[in-house]
């Protein structure tokens, strides 16, 4: 069996953005749909985390993986490897590398074709795809763009889906850009983009097909991605495959993710695909790049272990649509409000994050050895037999919990009042006080059951306090807010 993809995961922020509210604040026509948002504190690291963590959830676990790629348009730092906070918050072994790959949305497929290319060496990479998508008020980016992550697993055997064929086509031409510092992306005239990918990427199509052995009518799906929409259309239009082969269109619902778009249209397909099935993928971006997949006889016991709440269709459904625009502005800085009369937040120091990192991105606790009391943080001594340093830690980043008490705090500062601080108590032992997100107040209640995910607590002085927050654990065919 051919290497491929073992396993994947996706993550769609809990809020929505309604165009419809873009046009009603601005006056101007912003569309139908709604675009995925991702919500104040989160960024493209801590979307990657999520992903990865479905995507490792379905491979068994992280013991076996043999490197980390991270992609993404938006990075978080420059100067610093965004990877290495995925590495730690997915709780990877210490030699295993983790590398940052680009700052583009072609990046994506470069992030692919490694792992595709050490999973065939014998490795067992995992690739995580993400990013957020701001434009301009008012402008297309900002109205049809989305954030999002994708993740996957890479292996030599048992793949879902192997790599048949791959072709590239390269030229250089000035369609979209963004130097350092700038807010907004900078674009082409429309015409002059389609005109310029249209032979690109029906010559990759064409090279894909040719090596494959396959004609275009053989396709059973057929994603088209690239952040000039109306090239991906006239491509895939002429591609010529049949009408039902063509995926959905994932950008009216979620918006176009960048270079996550890629990675979250072919987890759309793979989860419904059957064994023995064709898979074209062409991304249009800055240049053409296109891969056939063929799905095999694994698959429908990978689709079986996708967790539900983790299933892609349930976490488009299941967003919450109501995000004020005024809201979203001020997430996405492009509103700046009064600040609160309170000091300053203080950095995370360098020294002290490093000795706890296990806690701090691991979400790890400590069993005593002697007397199996869990204790959250972790702990040198235990509280209930004073036994000392004789723990073994445990990851508590997947572990369920239940609130035992909660306060709501309308005073303290938050870019999405009013702050939700629960207690938690986790099935098996362990009791912690955290912040809670993606939830309505009214939500909250004694017995809620809740799940932890990575977040920002805050930037200060540039430097992003990475932690674990509660959300809510909803069930995957809950519909829309």
């Amino acid at each position: 069996m051919a290497a491929g993809i073992v396993a994947w995961g996706a993550y769609i922020p809990y809020f929505r953005l309604d165009r419809a509210a873009i046009g009603a604040t601005l006056g101007n026509a912003a569309g139908k749909g709604t675009r995925a948002v991702a919500s104040y504190d989160e960024d493209t690291t801590s979307m990657a985390v999520e992903a990865g963590r479905a995507a490792l959830a379905m491979a068994g676990g992280a013991d076996d993986i043999g490197s980390l790629s991270f992609t993404t348009s938006a990075p978080s730092y420059l100067d610093k490897t965004n990877a290495t906070a995925i590495h730690a918050a997915l709780g990877l072994r210490s030699c295993v590398p983790a590398y940052d790959l680009g700052g583009s949305v072609r990046s994506a497929f470069a992030a692919m074709a490694r792992g595709q290319q050490l999973s065939a060496a014998g490795g067992r990479p995992i690739v995580t795809l993400s990013d957020i998508r701001t434009g301009l008020p008012g402008g297309a980016d900002e109205r049809d763009g989305g954030d999002a992550a994708a993740a996957f697993v890479f292996a030599a055997t048992d793949a879902v889906a192997e790599v048949v064929a791959v072709a590239h086509q390269t030229e250089e031409f000035l369609d979209r850009w963004r130097v350092p510092g700038a807010p907004a992306s900078g674009q082409w005239e429309e015409r002059f983009g389609e005109h310029a990918y249209a032979p690109l990427g029906e010559a990759a199509v064409t090279d894909a097909l040719k090596a494959a052995g396959l004609t275009a009518t053989e396709l059973d799906h057929v994603i088209v991605t690239g952040p000039h929409a109306r090239a991906s259309r006239r491509v895939a239009g002429a591609i010529g495959a049949r009408p039902e082969a063509y995926a959905p269109d994932l950008g009216a619902v979620i918006g176009n993710t960048g270079a996550a778009h890629l990675g979250v249209a072919v987890v759309e397909v793979v989860e419904r695909a059957e064994p023995g099935q064709t898979i074209l993928v062409l991304s249009l971006a800055d240049g053409a790049d296109a891969v056939i997949l063929r799905t095999t006889a694994a698959l429908p016991a990978a689709q079986a272990a996708v967790a539900a709440d983790r299933r892609l269709a349930g976490q488009i459904a299941g967003g919450r649509t109501d995000l004020a625009y005024a809201t979203f502005l001020t997430w996405r800085e492009m509103l700046h409000r009064e600040p609160p009369r309170r000091p300053d937040p203080v950095p995370p120091a360098a020294p002290p994050t490093r000795r706890r990192d296990g806690w701090k991105y691991g979400f790890n606790a400590s069993r005593c050895d002697v007397c199996g009391t869990r204790h959250l943080p972790p702990a040198r001594v235990c509280v209930n037999c004073r036994a000392q340093d004789q723990m073994t830690p445990e990851r508590l980043a997947d572990v369920p919990a239940t609130v035992a008490t909660f306060t709501i705090d309308r005073l303290a500062f938050s870019l999405s009042p009013p702050v939700v601080a629960a207690v938690l108590d986790f099935d098996g032992g362990g009791r912690f006080s955290c912040e809670m997100t993606d939830l309505d107040p009214s939500e909250v209640k004694i017995g809620l059951r809740v799940q932890m995910t990575f977040r920002k607590l805050y930037t200060a002085d540039g430097i992003h306090n990475y932690f674990w927050k509660a959300k809510p654990l909803r069930s995957a065919d809950e519909g829309s807010k």
